[in-house]
């Protein structure tokens, strides 16, 4: 059957029944492309740089610039030249260039500085005809001893559900080395399918890769995004939304008949999102694999994982009520070793590399969950209770058993320490400690002692969105029934938007998580929810305190 010709509006928010669910599936027939126009929070530069200038996959010497050209005129090619120099006046110049770009790529540009210093601030321009783009702001990995690493993370940027300003507060901060973006950098939905508070271009669906591209310009319209791509170079991995809802390698929860075949719309989507995206392509004969490793001198190997499109064998079903909603349990289907999130291939790549890391911190940057989340808590002896969500890591159990194999280690291979999990997707923030059997309080056996931490293998932050909806629970009623069900979890929050800023040294990593005030308007206030941390050597979580702010820390972007 084709696609229905119109969409009931999807409720604002989530239900406990739909705590995970991010949109009904239904969508509209695909409408003649309008011509992008600029809302009120668009940027100054509205001429040949409206969509701004960004930075990102920096290593020691180099990094990826981008901008995009809006010609005037129809144009079979333009061409852009860029500078980059030591100082915000770009007298200080290092390198300048020129690059062409074309229809093909949408006039985006992209450029692979090279030559570079490690652990270096640069600023750059671009320049097209008489016209210049906003002065950017970009940084080099470290090499070599490394002190200090500041890090905000990212996810969930939903445009249609409000304003960016978790984005904004992440751009006024001078000290950061660089942006996690854990996925989810765009929605795929149309109006009024999942937030109608700004409105979507294209109106529908997106589909083609006209409408991923169109979806992208708009993004980089708004003023916040705008700000922080221009401040600070980012490190992106994509989720499902990027193509779209619960994407797995063959298909998709929201691609439904008559919407084409899931190949071509997964290969508009990643063309858009290479084009749009200050990202190196990892393996230009499969796009669809993007998994990497970013390595910040002796104190992070940051592992950043793809678990969508590559390899991911397709949820199965929840069908077991619990007090929250279909939930399942792990049997069945459940217990199969050859469903993957990773593939093999990652999975080993992945294991290769935390058994042979010799930094000080092991960083996962990736989509869903890692940890346990029950509906009804259980030990393993006793079935292990009822978990909610399929789509993360807990519908996946025997290769999330195979990496828990891996951080404790075997008769041949040694533990594997300091290991972080940073996580996005769920619209609301968490801590965890990591244990296989977090309901057992028997570590003799496995198990893990809430109290004191024993028994955790690794740690988890979970960020909250930047502007997807989380579910609303002003009592904390739903998080204190979690927490009694899930000992391990030391924060839940369903309610704010915000980020993550990690403040990293050899002794520890330090977890923020901070809030915006309000996403429904513009704003400037944000506030310190609470601060973890992770100390080195003891796998678990404790009560962190606020952190400094870097001194000395290099000026931002005129």
């Amino acid at each position: 059957m084709g696609r229905p010709s119109s969409v009931k509006p999807a409720p604002q928010g989530t239900s406990r029944r739909d705590f995970f669910k991010r949109s009904s599936s239904a969508a509209v027939a695909i409408a003649a492309l309008p011509a992008l126009s600029l809302d009120a929070q668009a940027g100054s530069y509205k001429g040949a740089f409206q969509h701004g200038v960004a930075s990102g996959d920096p290593l020691t010497d180099r990094v990826i610039l981008w901008t995009r050209v809006t010609p005037t005129q129809p144009k079979d090619k333009v061409y852009a030249s860029y500078v980059v120099a030591r100082d915000p006046a770009l007298s200080d110049v290092v390198t300048t260039g020129q690059v062409m770009t074309t229809p093909s790529r949408d006039f985006t540009v992209k450029v692979d500085v090279t030559g570079l210093q490690p652990g270096t601030t640069y600023y750059y321009q671009f320049s097209h005809l008489d016209k210049l783009s906003p002065i950017g702001r970009t940084r080099t990995l470290p090499a070599g001893n490394v002190d200090q690493l500041r890090l905000a993370v990212v996810s969930c940027s939903n445009y249609a559900y409000g304003y960016f300003n978790a984005y904004g507060r992440i751009a006024e901060r001078a000290d950061l080395d660089a942006v996690l973006h854990l996925g989810d950098y765009l929605y795929e939905y149309g109006d009024g399918q999942y937030g109608n508070l700004r409105k979507l271009q294209p109106s529908t669906e997106i589909l083609s890769l006209a409408d991923y591209r169109m979806r992208h310009a708009q993004y980089k319209t708004d003023a916040d995004a705008q700000a922080m791509h221009r401040q600070h170079p980012m490190i992106a991995i994509w989720d499902d939304h990027e193509t779209a809802n619960n994407a797995w390698k063959d298909g998709a929860e929201n691609q439904n008949a008559g919407e084409g075949s899931w190949s071509d719309r997964v290969a508009a989507a990643l063309q858009a999102y290479y084009e749009w995206m200050p990202v190196r392509m990892v393996d230009k004969d499969n796009p669809r694999r993007n998994n990497r490793n970013v390595r910040f001198g002796n104190l992070v190997d940051l592992y950043m994982l793809e678990e969508r499109v590559n390899a991911r064998s397709e949820q199965l079903p929840a069908t077991v009520p619990t007090p929250l909603g279909l939930g399942f349990t792990q049997t069945g289907d459940f217990l199969d070793p050859s469903r993957t999130l990773l593939g093999d291939t990652e999975e080993q790549w992945l294991t290769k590399g935390l058994r042979k890391s010799t930094t000080s911190w092991r960083l996962l940057g990736q989509g869903v969950m890692f940890a346990q989340l029950k509906a009804q808590g259980a030990p393993n002896s006793a079935g292990g209770g009822a978990f909610l969500n399929p789509d993360q890591w807990d519908g996946y159990q025997p290769q999330r058993d195979r990496i828990y194999k891996v951080l404790k280690g075997t008769t041949q291979h040694a533990a594997v320490g300091n290991v972080v999990v940073l996580t996005g997707d769920i619209h609301s923030a968490w801590a965890a400690d990591l244990s296989q059997d977090p309901n057992n309080s028997d570590v003799s056996s496995g198990g893990y002692n809430a109290s004191t931490g024993a028994g955790s293998a690794a740690v988890e932050f979970v960020g909250t969105s930047v502007t997807s909806p989380g579910i609303d629970d002003p009592s904390n009623q739903i998080a204190g029934y979690l927490k009694s069900q899930n000992p391990h979890f030391k924060h839940i929050d369903l309610n704010r938007r915000g980020y993550m800023l990690l403040d990293i040294d050899a002794s520890r990593v330090v977890c923020e998580f901070w809030n915006v005030d309000t996403i429904t308007a513009p704003s400037t206030v944000e506030s310190l929810s609470t601060t973890w941390q992770v100390t080195s050597g003891s796998k678990h979580l404790s009560a962190g305190t606020p952190t400094l702010s870097r001194s000395g820390a290099p000026v931002l972007a005129p």
